[in-house]
């Protein structure tokens, strides 16, 4: 029997009644909740949408729920206080109901001042950046080498049909950001956060760029400069470990991809300025940046979420306005942009698929099940916020003001 209401219903989890009466609210989909003692809970919006199922271990679960807010919750399913047969599925509903389940369940005060606390701890000034580079992408060239395609491209990739491989559409975000930038061969393209050096590769040998490419990790650094001599490419790629506010000279180009987000908010004015002074007049600055909805910014930047917390220390998005607004006040102006979350979207369940069937090679490199746990949450929980419209993506195209 599968009941709808808690009317009537004795010896509950503690917390589990207000809990479930908040997620009645949600308006599409559909949530089977199984208890320990065999008790089925459902909550169905009145618009169809994702059908999901929670199967409760540990009860105490809701208390943390309630305690800690979404990240308490989330916290516990790492522990095995919870599971789902389909971890997607589940993402993809309570994102589509992100203001009732997320915002519904904000957890004390005091939780909440600590993990702001932990966070800040992590602003990213010149040492502790490195630090929250390296925690992240020094995880190992072998580990990502598993699963993303074989250009080692580590952003949203740009599907124009959705059905092209992931290689291809890694190749068209890279010749998109050329073409943003407008820049031409033999330009000299500095590169804020150059990754594996799948860009500059590109760059090089498609687009006859100079590329000058930073980053903080070593093993991306390595790993880059060995493609890059393999591919012959060394007169005109040059990578260098440095941090941005460290670099000097003026480009006729920068390009920065999916590396703003860990900058941190107190440094995004240095970080324009770094932009718009290292920028040559006439050039232009293609930023390929996630956002998070404006509609959803207020209470973003009050908590601290599981990917701040476990995935991307230090880190924080910026919402298109306040994107905007940071732009204009470093004495920058937005000459163009695009915008293509459902690409991420894709870009994210490949990765999925990937990650999961390459598992027993990766827990080979000396990764445990709750490793795998906390990437599957990560990647899949991000798939849902770009397929509901809760995060974006944007290639956003910058150049000095008139007035700078």
């Amino acid at each position: 029997m599968v009941l709808t209401s808690t009317r009537g219903q004795a010896d509950l989890p503690r917390y589990f009644a207000p809990v479930f009466e908040k997620l009645r609210a949600m308006e599409v989909g559909q949530l089977d909740i199984f208890l320990p003692d065999s008790r089925i809970f459902r909550v169905a919006g009145r618009n169809p949408g994702p059908v999901a199922d929670l199967h409760i271990h540990n009860p105490d679960c809701f208390s943390r729920l309630i305690r800690e807010g979404d990240l308490g919750f989330s916290d516990a399913y790492l522990e095995g206080d919870w599971s789902t047969s389909d971890l997607q599925a589940f993402m993809d509903l309570i994102h589509m109901g992100a203001e009732t389940v997320y915002d519904g369940f904000p957890g004390q005060a005091l939780a909440r001042a600590y993990e702001r606390f932990r966070f800040w701890m992590q602003r990213n000034h010149r040492t502790q950046a490195k630090k929250n580079i390296s925690y992240h992408y020094d995880l190992g060239n072998d580990f990502y080498g598993l699963w993303l395609d074989d250009s080692m491209t580590y952003s949203s990739a740009l599907f124009q049909t959705g059905h092209e491989s992931l290689e291809q559409a890694q190749r068209a975000k890279y010749a998109s950001m050329v073409d943003q930038m407008g820049a031409k061969p033999g330009d000299h393209v500095l590169e804020i956060g150059c990754g594996w050096g799948g860009f500059a590769e590109y760059a090089a040998r498609e687009r006859g760029l100079r590329v000058t490419g930073l980053t903080l990790s070593q093993e991306q650094y390595d790993y880059a400069c060995d493609r890059i001599e393999k591919a012959g490419l060394s007169e005109q790629v040059e990578f260098r470990i440095q941090d941005y506010r460290d670099c000097g000279g003026q480009f006729d180009g920068i390009a920065s991809i999916e590396m703003f987000e860990a900058v941190g908010q107190k440094y995004w004015p240095t970080y324009f300025n770094c932009v718009r002074d290292r920028l040559r007049p006439g050039g232009q600055a293609t930023l390929q940046i996630i956002t998070v909805a404006d509609r959803r910014w207020e209470v973003y930047q009050k908590g601290v979420d599981f990917i701040q917390k476990y995935i991307f220390p230090g880190g924080m998005l910026p919402s298109p306005q306040v994107l905007q607004n940071e732009i204009e006040q470093a004495g920058l102006q937005v000459v163009r942009s695009i915008e293509f979350g459902d690409s991420y979207d894709v870009t994210l369940r490949r990765w999925h698929e990937a990650f999961n069937s390459r598992w027993g090679q990766i827990s080979d490199l000396g990764f445990d099940e709750r490793f795998q746990k906390m990437w599957n949450f990560y990647l899949t929980s991000c798939a849902a916020a770009f397929k509901t419209g809760n995060c974006d993506v944007t290639q956003i195209t910058v150049a000095r003001s008139s007035a700078s």
